[in-house]
């Protein structure tokens, strides 16, 4: 990792930090420690922020309340494998986390040999851990995933292929419009495939959030023109007539992901899983109805609510009386990417199987 990220990331935790010990003073005493929690743990290859955390506290997603008191660990997401993270206790008594550094790996290049004058230079080769999976949502941090009906009309659109074929693939060339020169100055696009229409539950049929974008291919303009001509650099699924056409640019989004509950007051469901499964675990990214206008930011933690079931109660006397049974807290998700009216969230934690549907809210 060089310098500047370094830096970067050094002062997204301090950032941080102000916040944190803002907020420690109350809620630092309602931190509870797991049952049976080691003394201290030394950190291993695949590591998380998160899964270490999980080892000591009830809610790991706490773990800046209790890191922030110690000045050692200026920046936890420079923690590396063999480090050893401790638990100990303030003069207060409450808990605090703490880590030693471990012996850094190194490796010895040719150029560090001098037979005048011999010496080794160390390079740190290993990587700070992650807060999450990283390997989880690497593929939703790049281009965009979710756009509106706007920004679909004002793409750029895929009118034809070389001999009309239907489907094309890498190598192969298209033909579109809607491309003016020097709006992407590298001339490289991303072409996404438009799915289904993200909505609220229950909400008329032309109250859309959002659309569903699916980046199927990475294509250059080779000839400019109404059409311009491109040529499908790679691709992971069939590019078809109708595809849209956006700049391809660097995700731009920030992977350090420190947790904390949401600023505002949320109370949204899910409404769309990704790839579809009707039943959602750990690990897995869900779609929910709160974004970027109601005060999602990267690294706000929700509580997963199953929705309790409607039953009838056949004892009060009263025919076709039903209840409604109480919501029951299923799971744990954190926003790692926000749009305007939709978020894509991690469920982090999964006490039992969710669905669509189900009820997210402050932790």
């Amino acid at each position: 990792m060089s310098t500047i990220k370094h830096l970067g990331l050094v002062g997204l935790w301090l950032c941080a930090l102000v916040f944190f010990m803002g907020a420690s003073t109350a809620m630092a005493d309602t931190v509870k420690l797991r049952k049976g929690h080691p003394d201290k743990y030394t950190v291993v290859k695949g590591d998380t922020l998160w899964d270490i955390s999980a080892k000591f506290l009830e809610s790991p997603w706490r773990w800046p309340e209790v890191w922030s008191y110690n000045p050692q660990i200026k920046n936890p997401h420079l923690i590396y494998p063999g480090d050893v993270v401790y638990l100990e206790y303030d003069a207060s008594g409450k808990p605090v986390l703490k880590v030693s550094r471990g012996a850094p790996q190194v490796k010895i290049t040719p150029s560090d040999v001098n037979k005048l004058s011999p010496h080794i230079r160390k390079t740190r080769v290993d990587t700070p851990i992650a807060t999450l999976p990283l390997n989880a949502i690497q593929q939703f941090l790049g281009q965009p995933r979710v756009l509106s009906a706007r920004e679909i009309k004002d793409a750029a659109y895929i009118v034809s292929s070389k001999d009309d074929r239907l489907i094309s693939g890498a190598r192969d060339k298209i033909y579109a419009r809607g491309i003016r020169p020097g709006q992407d100055p590298n001339s490289t696009y991303a072409v996404l495939q438009i799915g289904k229409a993200y909505r609220n539950p229950g909400a008329a049929r032309d109250d859309i959030l959002g659309y569903e974008a699916l980046q199927v291919a990475d294509a250059k303009v080779i000839n400019y023109g109404d059409p311009s001509t491109l040529v499908i650099l790679d691709s992971s699924r069939e590019t078809i007539v109708g595809d849209r056409l956006v700049p391809k640019k660097a995700s731009g989004v920030d992977e350090t992901f420190i947790p904390r509950p949401p600023a505002t007051q949320i109370n949204g469901q899910i409404i769309a899983v990704i790839d579809g499964v009707s039943r959602i675990g750990q690990y897995q990214t869900v779609v929910i109805n709160k974004g970027e206008q109601d005060g999602l930011e990267t690294g706000n933690v929700l509580a997963v609510y199953e929705k309790g079931r409607t039953v009838r109660d056949e004892f009060s006397g009263r025919p076709d009386d039903e209840v409604k049974l109480p919501d029951q807290r299923a799971g744990i998700a954190m926003v790692y990417r926000t749009f305007d009216q939709v978020s894509y969230a991690l469920i982090m934690e999964a006490y039992s199987d969710m669905r669509v549907d189900d009820m997210v809210r402050n932790p």
